[in-house]
């Protein structure tokens, strides 16, 4: 029987998964194997019922270029019952299935791992290799190295970001824009700085502080002062949704939405509008202090998940595609395909990257204070500081509240 891999793509959709998925077929096909593509992402190794799809070389070919992905996704999460009652073992043995490539962010790549000791332990073995994908960038790759999709929904999101604050001038208006990053500010303060918006807010600069929603609402009102007193009276504000993600329960009562939950654990937020919350919450604090203010929400999310990848990550996707098919040949297996700035492919292997107490893989967080975040922080932000206070007194009682670096105790 012909010798086959199977790939699938889990989590969120992200710029470049088409890519991946073409590059890996393209580069397989050619040496004989056959390639199954698997709908439904994870759930589908756990049914008797695969949906499945065989990609030749005109479906790979057709496909590399497109925004979104080929093979449905989910976010399905296996538990121990699943792995023990339902798992397909016979997918893989009557398919001949020699390696399973998977496409996806933390979970997914977690998940790989899990089903790569299960089959192991079933002395059915079989190469794992996972490509990492997210736009939130927060995996931990070496040397500051993206994830793929993050270049390109940076770049979708400076389009909608830049429309916006283009918006804010015209009609003298003031914005709170809120951008996707579950558990870092990456993708916020990528779009932002390339806006050049004058207030970014993303939960790494609570690392010397609780970070709250009054905190929160003050670093807005700060920047709304500073550019009041300078005689500019509009802006926009991005504020990353991970600031969700570090707000204790009674903060998160405090937004008075009931959130739910999904298969990992994690808060869903994209089933509520952030920027609409601290809309109302900055609309309700200008109010008591009696600032002249017209604030309109916008969020940034879905919009940049299924765009045309650029060309950074066409190339990106596949030296990664083709970097599978490297590793596989090399003998490796439990292990993520990197390419450094070179281009040369290296594996990463999961163990080396997990948490040994949780054995998830921890979220890389952006580095508030490299010289890159801080020049922008210290020459393009706007925010009262104790030079301000005099002027500032003209419009607040107390603007010392709305210094920035004693709100940040920075």
């Amino acid at each position: 029987m012909k010798q086959s891999i199977a790939i699938l793509t889990g989590g969120g959709p992200a710029p470049g998964m088409n890519t991946v998925v073409g590059s890996v077929a393209k580069a397989f096909l050619r040496d004989g194997y056959r390639v199954i593509g698997l709908h439904g992402g994870y759930s589908a190794l756990f049914t008797n019922n695969p949906r499945t799809v065989d990609i030749d070389f005109l479906l790979a070919d057709d496909i590399f270029n497109r925004g979104g992905s080929m093979l449905k996704m989910s976010r399905f999460k296996p538990t121990d019952a699943d792995f023990e009652n339902n798992f397909n073992l016979a997918f893989f043995t009557e398919n001949n299935v020699k390696l399973l490539v998977t496409v996806g962010g933390d979970d997914t790549a977690s998940t790989a791992n899990r089903i790569a000791k299960f089959l192991e332990a079933k002395h059915y073995p079989i190469a794992n290799i996972h490509v990492p994908k997210t736009i939130d960038n927060d995996l931990p790759l070496p040397e500051s190295t993206p994830t793929f999709g993050f270049n390109s929904a940076k770049a979708q999101g400076t389009i909608i970001g830049t429309t916006v604050m283009e918006d804010a001038r015209t009609s003298e208006n003031w914005f709170v824009v809120c951008a996707m990053g579950r558990s870092a500010g990456h993708l916020a303060f990528g779009i932002a700085s390339a806006c050049h918006y004058p207030m970014v807010i993303v939960p790494e600069f609570f690392d010397k502080t609780e970070i709250t929603l009054d905190k929160i609402v003050n670093m807005v009102i700060s920047c709304i002062l500073k550019r009041k007193i300078v005689g500019v009276d509009y802006g926009a504000v991005m504020i990353s949704e991970g600031v969700f993600h570090s707000l204790s329960d009674e903060e998160l009562a405090k937004t008075k939405v009931n959130f739910t939950y999904d298969a990992h654990g994690h808060p869903e937020l994209g089933k509520v509008s952030k920027a609409n919350i601290f809309n109302n919450l900055l609309e309700e604090r200008a109010k008591e202090l009696k600032l002249k203010l017209k604030c309109r929400p916008v969020e940034i999310g879905y919009e940049v998940r299924c765009n045309t990848p650029i060309a950074y990550d066409l190339t990106y996707c596949t030296r990664l595609g083709i970097g599978v098919k490297t590793l596989y040949k090399q003998g490796c297996t439990g292990c993520m395909v990197y390419a450094d700035a070179n281009g040369s492919v290296k594996p990463l292997y999961l163990k080396d990257l997990q948490d040994p107490a949780t054995g998830k893989i921890p979220p890389r967080q952006l580095d508030v204070h490299t010289d890159e975040v801080m020049t922008y922080v210290e020459n393009i932000m706007d925010y009262i500081t104790p030079a301000d206070y005099e002027a500032a007194r003209k419009l607040v009682p107390n603007p010392e509240m709305f210094d920035l670096y004693k709100i940040l105790n920075w």
